[in-house]
C-alpha cells in the first residue's frame, strides 16, 4: 500500500484553494513556530525540522543534535560536503508491526521536497538526498532509510548553507555604545526558544570582555524579535533570551547587579519586517548603556 506523502495530508486538503507559492509561505516561512507531532518519548530538546514539519507515523524522536556550524558530506555521486547550520534527528518506530519500509520513508520526504519546489539530488536503496532554496538559503538533507538502516530507525541529516558568523569585537561594541548608547548584536538562539547558539557563543563572550574592561559600566540586555507568531508569545520569547544572555555573562563572572535584562517582543522594529532579511534584523539583543 502506497504511504501517504505529509504534504498529502488533511493540511494540504485545507490548503487546496490556495495558490501554489501562498501555501509554500505558509510552510517554510512560518519561523519560530513550533512544528511536528510531538510524542512523550521524544528525546528531551527533541523536535522536528520545519522543512519537514510531519515525520513519519508511528514514529518518535530518539536522538536530537544540532550545530550552530558544522560541515557534512552528503553521499550524492559525487559526493557533496557543506557548511552551515547542522541538524541530525534520529527516529524510532514504536511499533515494530507497523514498519512502513524504507522505500516508503524516502520516497514520502521525496515528493515533500518536491511539493514545495525543491529536488531529489541523489536517490538509492539506502538514502536519499534532497535540496530546496529556503528564505533565500540552500538547504540539503539527507533521509537514511533502507537496507542498510535496518530496524526500527530512520535518520534525517540537514544542512542549512552558510558562512562562518563573524564575532564583532568587545572594542567595536564599547565604540558604538560610546557613539549611540547602544549596540544591536545578532545573538541566535535556537528556533522559537532561548538557547544560546554555539555559533554566537563568542559574541556573548566579547561582551563579557568589554564588561570587565569597564568595571563601571551597567547595561540593559534587550531582547527583540521579529513578528513571526503572536504578540504575547514573542514578548515571552524575547524576555527568555534577554534572561539568556545576562545568566550566560554572569557565569563569564559578570556581577548580575550590572545586567538589566528585559523583553520587548515585535514592539521596536528597526527593519521591514515583510522581508526576511528585514526579520533577521529585527531578531536582535540589544546592549544598552545605563
Amino acid at each position: 500500500m502506497r504511504m501517504t506523502s505529509p504534504w498529502e495530508s488533511d493540511r494540504l486538503l485545507r490548503m487546496k484553494s490556495r495558490s501554489h507559492w501562498e501555501w509554500i509561505a505558509v510552510l517554510l516561512l512560518s519561523a519560530g513556530t513550533v512544528y511536528g507531532q510531538a510524542h512523550p518519548k521524544d528525546a528531551r530538546g527533541g523536535s522536528d525540522h520545519p522543512l519537514f514539519p510531519t515525520r513519519m507515523p508511528g514514529y518518535h524522536i530518539s536522538n536530537h543534535q544540532q550545530q550552530g556550524f558544522a560541515s557534512y558530506t552528503f553521499r550524492n555521486r559525487p559526493p557533496r560536503t557543506v557548511e552551515g547550520k547542522y541538524t541530525r534527528i534520529g527516529y524510532y518506530l514504536i511499533d515494530a508491526k507497523a514498519h512502513p519500509g524504507g522505500l516508503a520513508i524516502r520516497r514520502n520526504y521525496e515528493n515533500a521536497i518536491k511539493a514545495v519546489g525543491g529536488e531529489v539530488v541523489h536517490s538509492d536503496d539506502n538514502i536519499s538526498v534532497v535540496k530546496v532554496m529556503r528564505n533565500g538559503v540552500e538547504v540539503w538533507a539527507e533521509i537514511q532509510a533502507g537496507l542498510k538502516y535496518t530496524g526500527r530507525n530512520y535518520y534525517l541529516h540537514i544542512l542549512e548553507t552558510a558562512a562562518m558568523a563573524q564575532v564583532i569585537t568587545a572594542d567595536a561594541m564599547g565604540a558604538a555604545i560610546d557613539k549611540d548608547g547602544f549596540v544591536a548584536l545578532d545573538i541566535r538562539f535556537a528556533t522559537g526558544k532561548a538557547d544560546i547558539l554555539p555559533e554566537s557563543r563568542g559574541t556573548v563572550e566579547q561582551i563579557a570582555v568589554l564588561l570587565k574592561k569597564r568595571a563601571a559600566l551597567r547595561v540593559g540586555v534587550e531582547g527583540h524579535t521579529d513578528s513571526t507568531g503572536t504578540p504575547e508569545s514573542n514578548l515571552l520569547l524575547s524576555k527568555a533570551r534577554a534572561e539568556s544572555v545576562a545568566a550566560a555573562l554572569e557565569a563569564a563572572g559578570i556581577a548580575r547587579a550590572r545586567l538589566t535584562p528585559a523583553g520587548f517582543g515585535q514592539t521596536r522594529p528597526i527593519a521591514d519586517d515583510r522581508t526576511e532579511e528585514g526579520r533577521a534584523k529585527n531578531r536582535r539583543v540589544e546592549i544598552v548603556r545605563r
